[in-house]
């Protein structure tokens, strides 16, 4: 009695694959690569259906029976696919079986600041800016996440991650803080020990030097300038702190724009020390500068048109700096000019 229904399953399994070898070049066969997406809850016939439209499946039944045969129609899983237009039955219910969903890229740059992050995020999850900002804005994520604060600014990484389009705002937020807790590793963690800084004014300064910095080599001694302005107390003077008070960079940055800002906690040519938080994203590098910065007794730095920096010990010759570096800048604009 059993042994007959075993062979009858197995006839029947047989004509099944019999039936699906034969239908199985019936598809329209496009060409190039072919996107589709399985909603959450479609059943397979939905599916398949989809496939047949797309032209990667030419018989439903067939196709059907072949996803039931390998015990795949329950396995499916939703979300946006690209497959190439001559892919096998077997590679599309690989993909729909493992959910190898379609991504894109989202590119967070070294130094962005949650203004700069948010619409990004927002065209990656199809979500409107403001509501992102808002998100970002809100001060239950990074005490939820356990975060220095004084808000998510700073600790979301820098780096090029990869989600589906659609992909719900808060998951892609969690994974930059994931991505920004892994960098802590235990030499890290023992360095910042050995300093007297918190994690937040550690991160803090990292993000003025990786604003500060356009040559990633220069990132140890413009942080040794900042440590020693610490050490003894002086104000830090960092225009990029300043700039963010102002809600953003400036070409120049004015005396008188500096002044507009003076009583802003930002503002480190009015405030002591360090500012609340950080004032945008620094990447590795710019965090280990502010851990382990060079040894040596600058205490000023001016920028070149170049992007690079002259250091100095002293007043007088930071001025002397400071006004070679305007006469270049000011030969510059001239040059510009008679072209």
């Amino acid at each position: 009695m059993h042994t007959a229904g075993r062979t009858r399953r197995r006839a029947a399994l047989v004509g099944a694959l019999a039936v699906v070898v034969g239908s199985a070049c019936g598809g329209v066969d496009p060409e190039g690569p072919v996107a589709f997406t399985v909603p959450a809850g479609a059943g397979f016939a939905e599916v398949s259906d989809t496939l047949v439209a797309r032209g990667l499946v030419g018989s439903p039944t067939a196709f059907r029976l072949y996803a039931r045969i390998r015990g795949a129609d329950r396995q499916i899983k939703s979300g946006g696919y690209v497959l190439p237009g001559e892919a096998g039955w077997g590679e599309v219910l690989d993909a729909l079986t493992r959910g190898t969903v379609a991504t894109e890229p989202l590119t967070i740059p070294e130094g962005f600041r949650l203004a700069q992050i948010a619409p990004r995020i927002a065209a990656l999850s199809d979500v409107q800016e403001d509501s992102i900002q808002a998100l970002v804005a809100d001060s239950a994520l990074w005490e939820d996440w356990d975060l220095p604060g004084p808000t998510l600014e700073g600790y979301l990484f820098p780096d090029t991650y990869r989600f589906a389009p659609g992909v719900a705002p808060r998951r892609v937020l969690q994974t930059m803080v994931d991505r920004y807790r892994s960098v802590w590793t235990p030499e890290r963690r023992a360095r910042l020990d050995s300093l007297e800084l918190s994690e937040r004014e550690l991160v803090t300064l990292a993000s003025i030097i990786q604003a500060e910095a356009r040559q990633v080599e220069e990132m140890p001694r413009i942080a040794s300038v900042y440590h020693n302005r610490l050490r003894d107390g002086w104000l830090l003077q960092a225009d990029p702190t300043v700039q963010y008070a102002l809600g953003g960079p400036r070409e120049r940055l004015l005396y008188a724009a500096i002044d507009s800002v003076a009583d802003d906690p930002y503002n480190t040519y009015t405030q002591a020390g360090l500012p609340p938080g950080p004032i945008g994203a620094p990447g590795e590098r710019a965090l280990d500068a502010a851990l382990w910065p060079a040894d040596e007794s600058f205490w000023y730095f001016v920028a070149r048109p170049d992007g690079s920096h002259v250091f100095s010990r002293t007043l007088a010759e930071h001025n002397r700096a400071k006004a070679l570096s305007r006469r270049m800048l000011d030969s510059l604009a001239r040059e510009s000019d008679g072209r």
